[in-house]
């Protein structure tokens, strides 16, 4: 992804908050809508292709098999990710479908928001998304910013697409979402009077980082490789730490498994964490 369009999402993604939220939020609390929104909009567009697959399983397990609990093994092999979505609901369509009832909107999305599996219901509750869609739908707000969310100019997902008018729309990498965050967490860190550092460590430091650590062991890593970051932010070392020692181009490469532990007190940057590591199967 190069810079400009990463510059253009970001931008992008910026303008909401003072297209949908000024006045309805001070700007110190835009972030509490903006990250969590961008994280459930990328799992929302992942698992969009694989909807009706994952529906079907669903049917199988309650009517077919008569299961009371569903087996989630199926679930998130029809998803194809580590995660999945039982409601009926995209956030595309809870758009395309919304009237003037914003009560009813907000009954439909956090149906939605249950729908999901337990794994990404822990980042909702971390980002306290629920109480933001309640007070956005209190204030008559919902709908613009879920319309913003399901633009088709934009692109969250790792698929090339193409807008309306036919103009390419590259796709957004792993590494591409993580420097997205980083922008946005910079960008709302200095609204706030923060400390960029306090939430994540640059990448270029990142690497750095990677190379001091694990130069002088190019030569002699262990067959199982366990990886721990006690102030894991955003995550960032411990991917640039895996895609290092795994890169298959390079000359460090492990030749076992990779196993990748983090610890993090701030639960807007656990959320985003998790959700990272989860999109890449982790």
């Amino acid at each position: 992804m190069n810079q400009q369009v990463h510059n253009k999402l970001v931008s992008f993604i910026w303008s909401i908050a003072d297209d949908c939220l000024r006045d309805v939020y001070v700007r110190g609390k835009y972030r509490d809508v903006i990250l969590p929104m961008v994280v459930l909009r990328r799992l929302d567009a992942l698992l969009e292709p694989t909807k009706d697959a994952v529906m079907e399983e669903l049917s199988f397990q309650r009517d077919d098999a008569g299961f009371t609990e569903w087996d989630e093994n199926g679930l998130k092999e029809a998803s194809g990710y580590v995660f999945y979505n039982t409601s009926k609901w995209t956030l595309q369509k809870l758009h395309d479908t919304a009237t003037n009832s914003q009560q009813i909107l907000q009954a439909n999305f956090e149906d939605y928001l249950n729908g999901f599996s337990p794994n990404v219901k822990e980042i909702i509750d971390k980002f306290k998304l629920r109480s933001q869609v309640r007070h956005m739908a209190a204030k008559d707000v919902l709908l613009d910013v879920l319309e913003k969310f399901t633009s088709s100019y934009i692109n969250v997902t790792p698929f090339e697409k193409e807008d309306p008018e036919g103009r390419k729309l590259p796709a957004l990498t792993n590494l591409g979402m993580g420097y997205v965050f980083e922008e946005l967490i910079r960008k709302f860190n200095e609204e706030n009077n923060e400390e960029a550092g306090e939430h994540f460590t640059p990448r270029e430091v990142i690497d750095l980082m990677t190379h001091i650590i694990f130069d002088p062991i190019k030569d002699n890593l262990p067959p199982v490789m366990t990886i721990y970051d006690p102030a894991c932010g955003s995550g960032g070392m411990l991917t640039e730490s895996q895609n290092f020692i795994k890169d298959e181009k390079g000359i460090i490469k492990a030749s076992g498994d990779v196993y990748l532990y983090g610890k993090e007190i701030n639960d807007e940057t656990y959320a985003i964490c998790k959700s990272d590591m989860m999109i890449k199967g982790e």
